[in-house]
């Protein structure tokens, strides 16, 4: 008798599992590298494995970009090269990286995900002032050289960075760019300050800043109980306003680090990426009429 109920239960799933759709296999991303010839001071390390667990990723000598292009339907021009945080010992690559960049491609931007060199991992012997803030230099550069390819307005190029990375785009974008280097390419000649900037939880480095004259729009945001990164934000928004330029800040009450996207229990924190959709239409980043792709 059981033999004959297997047999039964196996046609009756027949069908059904026929029916069933096709698995969908999981997307892959191309890793653009941002220097031809390996990045400056990487030299013996570039061809180490990168290290990635669940969420993060570390050991990285070969700084690159991953592209999230918006849909062509709803496609604005716009783009922001997305830096994730982690302390400059890893990436925070999911929460802080990924997951954003699918959010601002609902609202219509093309996301570039940074993956740049660690300071703070241990055997390293980069600098954060240096050589991270190298990479993401070069990260907007590249968007900019690149931008026919995505159907990207190469004036509206953006930074966005999550704690440590707020703290790169606060030193590429509030603050004098280092002596010049030699030109590695066509790329190096483009501008490297982005033409906005968005701050989540920065950390402190960059702020105050020395170029605030020269700063683009901001949009800040932050928790009023964080200890490390409630300052910075609050600190660079004054400095933004005396000077004249346009920036919008959010405290959250009773609001820790590290809330990302929908990681708390606070109406207030889940809504947020909605505040910065206001923003970005309001400051006119998402109404521009979108370039069309280099075929």
């Amino acid at each position: 008798m059981r033999a004959v109920w297997t047999i039964a239960a196996l046609i009756m799933a027949g069908p059904a599992a026929a029916q069933d759709p096709a698995p969908v296999p999981a997307p892959t991303y191309r890793s653009i590298p941002l220097w031809p010839n390996g990045a400056p001071g990487s030299t013996g390390r570039r061809k180490e494995a990168e290290v990635g667990r669940d969420y993060w990723v570390r050991n990285i000598h070969d700084p690159s970009l991953i592209a999230f292009p918006a849909a062509p339907a709803h496609r604005n021009g716009a783009a922001i090269v997305v830096i994730p945080g982690g302390g400059h010992k890893l990436l925070v690559w999911t929460n802080e990286g990924t997951k954003v960049a699918t959010a601002l491609n609902r609202m219509g931007v093309t996301a570039f995900v940074l993956k740049y060199r660690l300071a703070n991992e241990p055997g390293s012997h980069y600098s954060v002032e240096g050589d991270a803030a190298d990479d993401a230099r070069r990260a907007v550069r590249w968007v900019r050289a690149h931008g026919a390819d995505y159907g990207i307005d190469p004036h509206r190029v953006g930074a966005m960075g999550f704690s440590a990375g707020g703290e790169l785009v606060s030193l590429i974008a509030n603050n004098p760019e280092p002596p010049a280097r030699p030109v590695v390419d066509a790329i190096d000649r483009q501008s490297a300050r982005p033409d906005f900037q968005v701050l989540v939880f920065p950390g402190p480095r960059g702020i105050p800043a020395k170029a605030i004259s020269t700063a683009p729009p901001a949009f800040l945001i932050a928790g009023s109980r964080d200890a490390c990164c409630a300052a910075p934000p609050v600190a660079l928004y004054e400095q933004l306003r005396k000077a004249g330029v346009s920036a919008e800040l959010h405290m959250y009450a009773d609001s820790d680090h590290a809330f990302n996207l929908d990681e708390s229990d606070r109406i207030s924190i889940l809504h947020w990426p909605d505040r910065l959709n206001d923003w970005l239409a309001d400051s006119g980043w998402l109404s521009a009429k979108p370039a069309t792709p280099r075929k």
